[in-house]
C-alpha cells in the first residue's frame, strides 16, 4: 500500500515576517484543498525573537534590548512563549484536523506530530523522549509559566534529553487545519535570551538565567561532534516520514503563491498593529 504524500519545503533563511506569513498561507491553501499536508523547514535572517499570540510586548519584552542587538521581532499566530531564533532549525507542520488517525485534542495531536521530532533526534544519535508532567507541581507549572521564556519549562509531549527541553513547539487550529511549528536548538545563548525579557526583579532574572541550563539544552551540548543544519534537516525529514508514515515530495511555490505570501506579510506580520497588539 502506497504511503500518503506530503509536500516538503526547505525555505532556508528568511525574514521573521515572511516566515510567519508563509506558514499562514500554507494553512490557508491546505484548508481550501489547493495543496496537501506540508512539512516545512526554515531559518531566520536576522536572528529573531518571536512571541506567542497572547503575550504582551509592553509587559514582557524589553524592546530596547531587542533593537540594540539588531534582532528581528514578530508575533506568531500560535500560542506559547518567547523564542530566540538564532542557532536552530525551525519546522512547521500543516495538516488537516481530519487527517487519518489525527487525535482531536491538542495535547494528543502534539504527541502524534512531535513523533517526527522524536525520531529526528534519534536519527542524530540522541536519546530524546517526550516530556510528561509526573507531579502536581509540574502540571501546575505548565498551566502557569513563571516567565515569558519558552525554554523555561517543557510542555506536554515536547522533547527532552536527560530531562532538559531540546525543542519548543506551539500549535494553532484554524479553518479545520492544524499548524504546529517549533524550534530545534543547535545552540542556545542563555544570557542573550534572558536579556530580552522583563522581570519583576533582577533577582528573578538572575534566577531564571541560572536555571535555564538545567531546564533547556541545545544539540551542541549533547554531542561532541558538529551537527550542521543540513544534517539536522535530513535527520528530521526522515524522522517525520517514519513517524507519520508518509512520503515527502518537494513543493516549489508559484509566483502567484509568493505574491499571496507577500500580501499576508505586509498586511499582518510586518505590521506594527499586529505585532504590538497586546
Amino acid at each position: 500500500m502506497s504511503k500518503t504524500v506530503w509536500h516538503f519545503i526547505n525555505s532556508g533563511k528568511c525574514s521573521a515576517s515572511f516566515n510567519m506569513a508563509l506558514d499562514e498561507a500554507l494553512l490557508e491553501w491546505h484548508s481550501q484543498g489547493e495543496i496537501g499536508p506540508v512539512l516545512r523547514f526554515y531559518e531566520w535572517e536576522p536572528a529573531t525573537l518571536s512571541i506567542g499570540y497572547f503575550q504582551s510586548v509592553e509587559k514582557e519584552i524589553d524592546m530596547d534590548v531587542v533593537k540594540q542587538l539588531g534582532l528581528g521581532f514578530v508575533r506568531r499566530p500560535t500560542g506559547g512563549r518567547g523564542v530566540l531564533h538564532e542557532h536552530e532549525l525551525t519546522y512547521s507542520v500543516i495538516v488537516s484536523e481530519e487527517y487519518p488517525d489525527m487525535p482531536e485534542t491538542v495535547t494528543e495531536a502534539y504527541r502524534v506530530i512531535s513523533g517526527g521530532l522524536l525520531e529526528g533526534f534519534r536519527n542524530l544519535g540522541l536519546n530524546a523522549e517526550f516530556s510528561v508532567p509526573e507531579t502536581v507541581k509540574q502540571n501546575a507549572d505548565l498551566r502557569n509559566p513563571k516567565s515569558g521564556v519558552c525554554f523555561d519549562a517543557p510542555s506536554w509531549y515536547e522533547l527532552v534529553v536527560e530531562g532538559k527541553k531540546v525543542a519548543g513547539s506551539a500549535q494553532t487550529r484554524q479553518k479545520g487545519v492544524i499548524l504546529q511549528h517549533g524550534a530545534i536548538l543547535l545552540s542556545l545563548d542563555e544570557d542573550k535570551l534572558v536579556s530580552l525579557f522583563k522581570f519583576k526583579s533582577e533577582r528573578l532574572r538572575e534566577r531564571t538565567r541560572l536555571a535555564l541550563p538545567k531546564k533547556a539544552v541545545a544539540i551542541d551540548r549533547l554531542t561532541d561532534r558538529a551537527i550542521s543544519i543540513a544534517e539536522c534537516a535530513d535527520a528530521f525529514a526522515k524522522g517525520f516520514e517514519d513517524a507519520l508514515d508518509m512520503q515527502l515530495e518537494p513543493l516549489t511555490l508559484t509566483k502567484e503563491q509568493l505574491e499571496k505570501v507577500k500580501e499576508i506579510e505586509e498586511r499582518k506580520y510586518a505590521n506594527d498593529e499586529w505585532t504590538f497588539r497586546k
